[in-house]
């Protein structure tokens, strides 16, 4: 078998042993909420540590921006 048909005959297999639930709990909003909120927190730490590894952190209007000098 390859690894395609692997896949696709396990994704069937699941598909039929699944159970399904049709009521949306309140306990569910708050499982997406709290994993919207990590994502989030997580993605902001990536990007201030890739700065912080890069040697530039962000500062937000603490020096005028330069002028473009003529070229």
């Amino acid at each position: 078998m390859t690894i395609l048909e692997i896949a696709l005959a396990s994704q069937i297999w699941a598909r039929r042993h699944e159970q399904h639930r049709l009521e949306f709990t309140e306990s569910d909003g708050l499982k997406v909420l709290f994993r919207t909120a990590f994502v989030f927190v997580a993605f902001t730490l990536l990007i201030a540590g890739l700065n912080l590894a890069a040697g530039r952190p962000q500062m937000l209007a603490q020096h005028p921006a330069p002028v473009v000098a003529e070229r």
